[in-house]
């Protein structure tokens, strides 16, 4: 059965536990020199287990190229942050995606990847994107929260405080983020291994758009003070929204993506858009190189995990209805007995007490 979003498996490295079509698969692709610079994902394995209070941890990933294992010697305390972002990169691209075919299940896969995320497709361009504003996300914050040392809140807005409220608190490290997210985020883009120049332009190109998603994030919030929570006083400060809001805004870009090519503009080569090369590729789009299989069937060649033993949801139209989950194969149907807590009731002072309710729900997953 393909590898479904609610039943998480670890991720393997590149061996034995991989199906023998998909070893060989991957094989060729190293054979062909091409590895994903996104390998530092396959931190979100072990790298929680690490102290990093020494620079030998720093080789606990095979997938670090030698710009990041650099920066991560140097600076051994960001690395709980990145591996933060690791594993959020994970859950949220899944979260985001589990209304789709392509449900992000091929992250699980990291440091090695199968071919929906190696060949520059609009999936991969999207874990690209996600993955660096992950990182500069996770640094801004842990700034903010006094988990480094190395630096603290971001600065105090140069915009004049509207009526009601002060500038205060201690707002997210933007600045900072973005500096050393793209540093790690980027480093891979310099490497031999990263494939073609065309490759790499994408990728950093769809690092970027994302970290300007992060950028566009950024929003005002705020505290209020005084004498019964009257809010005659706010102190406000800048902080980013939830990498999930941030997904959602990545996922839009993700489903109008462009194809682009690789091609001369002028007196070198650009990435172009192939359909409609006569504009330059736009700033705030999403590219990609290859377009991606429509992910029914189990195909290792392409990356695809298939649908079948996916769960759909019968009554809707969306991209989740068994008619599109399913690819039109039909759907089976089971019943499920669910415990839940109901009738709950709050007692003076202070807590709440519920009882158990089990009641049975129909299920419908893809033939």
């Amino acid at each position: 059965p393909a590898l479904l979003l609610d039943s998480p498996r670890s991720s393997p490295a590149m061996g034995s536990s991989f199906p023998a079509p998909l070893r060989l698969t991957l094989a060729l692709l190293w054979q062909l020199g091409l590895s994903a610079a996104i390998q530092w994902l396959g931190l979100m394995v072990n790298g929680s287990k690490v102290a990093w209070n020494e620079t030998q941890h720093c080789k606990i990933l095979d997938g670090l190229v030698p710009d990041q294992l650099q920066l991560c010697r140097r600076n051994l305390e960001l690395m709980h942050s990145i591996v933060h972002a690791a594993k959020e990169t994970k859950g949220v691209c899944q979260k985001t995606f589990s209304d789709m075919r392509w449900n992000c299940s091929s992250i699980e896969y990291a440091p090695s990847f199968t071919p929906d995320l190696m060949k520059g497709t609009r999936e991969s361009a999207f874990v690209y994107a996600l993955a660096a504003a992950a990182v500069s996300h996770s640094i801004a914050r842990a700034c903010a929260s006094g988990e480094l040392p190395i630096c603290s809140c971001g600065s105090v807005p140069s915009e004049v405080p509207g009526p009601g409220f002060r500038w205060g608190g201690c707002g997210d490290n933007l600045r900072y983020g973005l500096q050393m997210g793209s540093a790690f985020a980027d480093g891979p883009m310099k490497s031999s291994k990263a494939g073609g120049q065309a490759t790499r332009l994408m990728n950093l190109h769809n690092n970027a758009v994302g970290r300007q998603v992060l950028t566009d994030s950024l929003e005002t919030k705020c505290k209020c003070h005084g004498v019964s929570g009257s809010c005659s006083v706010k102190t406000c400060w800048k902080g980013l929204q939830d990498l999930s809001e941030i997904a959602t805004d990545l996922k839009s870009k993700y489903l109008a993506a462009t194809k682009v090519t690789h091609r001369h503009m002028g007196t070198r080569k650009q990435l172009v858009p192939k359909e409609l090369d006569i504009r330059p590729v736009r700033e705030a789009e999403l590219v990609y190189l290859v377009s991606s299989p429509d992910y029914c069937t189990k195909n290792p060649k392409l990356g695809s995990l298939g649908t079948q033993d996916r769960q759909c949801n019968k009554t809707s139209v969306g991209s989740d209805s068994c008619n599109l989950m399913c690819c039109g194969r039909g759907y089976n149907a089971y019943t499920e007995s669910v415990v839940e807590r109901c009738q709950c009731k709050y007692y003076w002072c202070c807590y709440v007490m519920c009882k158990k309710c089990q009641r049975t729900v129909e299920r419908y997953v893809c033939k």
